[in-house]
This record gives structure tokens, sequence and C-alpha cells, in this order.
């Protein structure tokens, strides 16, 4: 049985393959001293439109620098579905030299034209490798299990990959033998960690007869991540492996740093999207997005599940008619001059507050006006904790119109005082978030004021990527609602943000 890492690779999927040379140099050096046999250092890849750094697309120069550094046998790996054969002298011929092995991700669905693909490459002079996904499904691929004894005598290792990270033991026993029954080339596995069953059952592939399992340096991976070699290597050794664990903790303690940056890992979205066989690739965009909430993120994976648009509806809002609108938002400022809002507001309990965010809603009970609260991701769990129960609640709550991408979530105290937009007429971009439903809010009730607080916009130097999102998100929204909108449009409290003029609340009370 033999290991390989693939650290550089599947790891790239969270820092876009841009692996420092202080952090490539400590890996070659504790892989040299490890019992891994190979490294998977990257791709192979034709250009993207997308940003893929130097292990993105592994140029000659940086393997040569590997090469120079490892004593180990050394594979790239293909997009199969972005590779022909007629790339091959763009792709493979300027590398074939520094290269042991080219493993193809591979649908299975796409065998019979990967098999064209690996023959070439094969006829290089250089070991083949098949990562075949989603071996959940294998057995329902007929076509599939019927060319694999096209393999046979060529073929370096074909490696069955738990693409939604939801198999178990028993999974990976009866795959193993249905493919053994077809093939005899040697048979590998690639485990994701959704379920955090990686370990066990790699444990499991090996116990079949598995002559190739791949790990990575603290399971650092696409999405929920893959067995962790220093988990693999330090049961391996209960069973006589030499590992120098002074060497493993070295780049163990290196790659954590990384960690603490990118926060790989299982979380309860990989959970529900591994054990009910749902891609990674749409789990992996929501939860680094740090707008999302969990539990929008849930819902969104329920509702794919169980193949619906969306998990509940809502009769659409009837807006009443107002001159003048209030939207709240988050900021600090907001607190900061409540007194001089209230004032504002007692002197005409006709200006409608719009709550963009339930932060500061506590601050405006006992009010005569009118209270609107958008309901996206967590704001009605927010709303529940700010009024300590939501018994004695006399707003509106509005939602973003039908289907909602990330699904529905309304505490049941309110939905009979629950709405749900038509539409967004005024943005083409970020129509679900709260800004945005705020100013349509206004629109709907044909406000000719639309007056703003707490949107300050971030000050500090150095901004987190969610503040960075946030401010971007905002900007781009008020700046399309100041372009189709004919009236006033204007914040009351200081503000960062372009799109909005700023007045004084002092001088309106």
């Amino acid at each position: 049985m033999k290991i390989l890492d693939c650290t550089l690779r599947d790891g790239g999927y969270y820092n876009d393959w841009d692996f420092d040379s202080r952090t490539v140099n400590c890996y070659l050096a504790a892989m040299n001293r490890l019992p891994v046999d190979m490294i998977e250092v990257g791709y192979r890849s034709l250009p993207s439109k997308s940003y893929m750094g130097r292990f993105g697309y592994s140029p000659r120069f940086e393997l040569e620098r590997v090469r120079e550094r490892s004593q180990k046998q050394v594979a790239v790996m293909f997009n199969e579905k972005d590779i022909r054969v007629s790339d091959l002298p763009t792709v493979l011929d300027p590398v074939a030299d520094l290269v042991d092995m080219v493993r193809m991700a591979v649908a299975p669905t796409n065998m019979a034209r990967a098999i064209e693909l690996g023959r070439a490459i094969k006829e290089r002079g250089i070991a083949v490798a098949f990562n075949v996904m989603y071996m959940s499904k294998w057995s329902e691929m007929a076509e599939f299990l019927e060319l694999l004894p096209q393999l046979d005598g060529w073929v370096d290792c074909i490696n069955m990959v738990d693409s939604f990270g939801g198999v178990t033991p028993d999974d990976v026993r009866r795959t193993f033998a249905m493919v053994r029954e077809r093939t005899s080339v040697p048979i590998g596995f690639h485990g994701h960690n959704n379920l955090e069953l990686a370990l066990i059952n790699t444990l499991a592939a090996i116990d079949c007869g598995a002559e190739w399992v791949d790990a990575t340096v603290l399971g650092m991976g696409r999405g929920a991540g893959n067995l962790k070699l220093e988990l693999l290597l330090t049961f391996l050794s209960k069973r006589g492996l030499e590992v120098d664990f002074n060497v493993l903790g070295e780049v163990v303690s290196h790659f954590s740093t990384l960690h603490a940056k990118y926060g790989w890992g299982t979380s309860l979205p990989y959970m529900l999207s591994g054990a009910n066989s749902l891609p990674q690739k749409e789990v992996m965009a929501w939860v680094s997005n740090r707008l999302l909430s969990l539990n929008s993120i849930v819902r969104a994976l329920e509702n794919k599940r169980l193949g619906v648009e969306d998990n509940d509806k809502f009769p659409e809002w009837q807006a009443e008619r107002a001159e003048r609108v209030l939207v709240v938002g988050g900021g600090e400022r907001v607190a900061e001059h409540i007194d001089a809002v209230r004032a504002m507001l007692d002197a005409d309990p006709q200006i409608v507050v719009v709550h963009a965010s339930s932060r500061h809603a506590a601050l405006f009970e006992g009010l005569a006006n009118p209270q609107i609260f958008c309901l996206v991701g967590d704001e009605g769990h927010r709303m529940e904790r700010v009024f300590d129960g939501l018994g004695d609640f006399s707003g509106r709550c509005i939602l973003p119109p039908y289907p909602r991408k990330m699904g529905t979530d309304v505490p049941a105290s309110v939905a009979d005082k629950t709405f749900e937009l038509h539409e967004v007429t005024f943005t083409d971009l970020f129509r679900d978030s709260c800004t945005a439903m705020a100013l349509q809010a206004a629109i709907e009730m044909q406000a000719r004021s639309v007056m703003v607080v707490g949107y300050d916009g971030y000050t500090d130097m150095v901004l987190t990527q969610r503040e960075r999102d946030l401010t971007a998100e905002n900007e781009y929204i008020m700046e399309a609602f100041d372009g189709a909108f004919a009236g006033e449009f204007v914040s009351l409290t200081p503000t960062l943000y372009n799109a909005l003029k700023v007045d004084s609340i002092y001088h309106r009370i």
C-alpha cells in the first residue's frame, strides 16, 4: 500500500493554489522524511477566466523547483472535462520529463473519453491514474462499469473518489469488490471528510487491498477536506509503520496557520451535503460567503434534498402609501443618535420605519410609527432575541420574492404578520439582501423621501472579508437605488457610502 499526499493540489481550493515558497519548502522537506510515496503538487490546466495561482497551473519552473527539493515521486492532475488529447502538447509535453504520474479527475459519464486521453498520456511513458468521482453512485452506472475491463494492462491505478464525503466502510467494501470483479488494475481510495469517516473508510479500503490511498496535511482540501495525513500516519504507526513524529509535528504546525486563516473542515452544511450526496462546490461557496448564516445554508441544502424551490411561501405584501420612510441599518451611529431619531419620529408618526437590520430594534419600541422588519438569514431569530420573544410584536415582516435561494426561515410567532415582496425592481444584483428589500419597500410605499440611519461604513484601515463584501454590496445597491429613485435619498447620520448624500438629523427635529 502506498500513500499519496495531495495537499498542494486539493488544498489549493482554499487559497487559489497560491502557497508561498516558505510553505512549499517546509512541506517538501517534511514529505522527504515521512513515509509518503508520492506527492501531487497541483493541476496542469488550460487558461482559466478565474484566478489560479502557481499550483493551479504548475508551470515548468515550479516543477523544476519541486524536483530539486523533493525525493518523492511527483504527480500532477488534469481535470478531464477540460483537457483533450489535442491539448497534450500544451499541458503535458512541456513538463513530461518532470512528472511521474498524471492523475485525471473523471466523471463516470465521461469514462470513454477519459480512456482515450489516458492512452495518449501512457504513450508518452508516464504513469496514468483515474480519479473517478461519485463512487457512491457507481452501482447505478452500468455503462461506466462496462468500460472498466478496458483499463487492464496499462492503467496504473483507478481511485475510488468519495466526492460527496458520505460513504461508509460497507460502501467502500461493496464498491471495491464491484471494481475488482471487472478489472485487475490497482485500486486506490480518496476520501472526503464530511461525516468524519475519511479515516475509517480509508482503513476499510486498505483492508480490502487498496494499493494507493490519498491524504493531506491537516486534511486541507476542497469543502470539508480530506483524510488527515497525520491521523493516517499515527494510526499506521500502530501497525508498524515508522513515522518521525517530530517532522510530522513541524509540518502540521506550519499548516495550522493556514487552517486558522481558511478554516477548512466539516460543519453542519458539509455533513448534510455528505449524508445526502449533494455536490460540495456550491456548499463550499456558501460556507465561505461570510454574509450567509448557517441556518440559511442548512435550509438551502434541505430544499435541494427535497427537490423544492423553497420551503415556504407567504402572501404578497400590499404596501400602504407613505410619504417618508426611514431605513435603519446596523451601524453604531443609530444608538449614538437615537434620541434625535426618536424625536423626529415622535414629531411625525406617519414616517414608516423599515429595519434592514433588527440589531437596534429595541431602541424603537413604544413609537407610534409603523415598523417593518426585513427577514433574511438569521434576522428572524435576531428579532426574537432583541424582543425577548415576540409575544407583543406589532410590526410587519417582509421577505425577498419567492423562491428564495437560501430558503425561508420565519419565527412561528410572526408568521401571520409576514409577507413577501413580489419583486425587486431597481437592481439586478443582491435582490435578496436586507438593504435591497428595505429600499424596495420604500418604492412599494411610493415614498418621496427615503432617509437612512446606521449605514456608517467601516472606518478601520484593515477590513475583514465580510466587511469588504458587505461594503461593496451596499454601495452597489445604493447607487442603483439612487439612479432609479426620483425623490430625496439621504443619510441623517455620518456615512462613508458614496451613493448617500449626508444631512443632519438634528436640523429635522
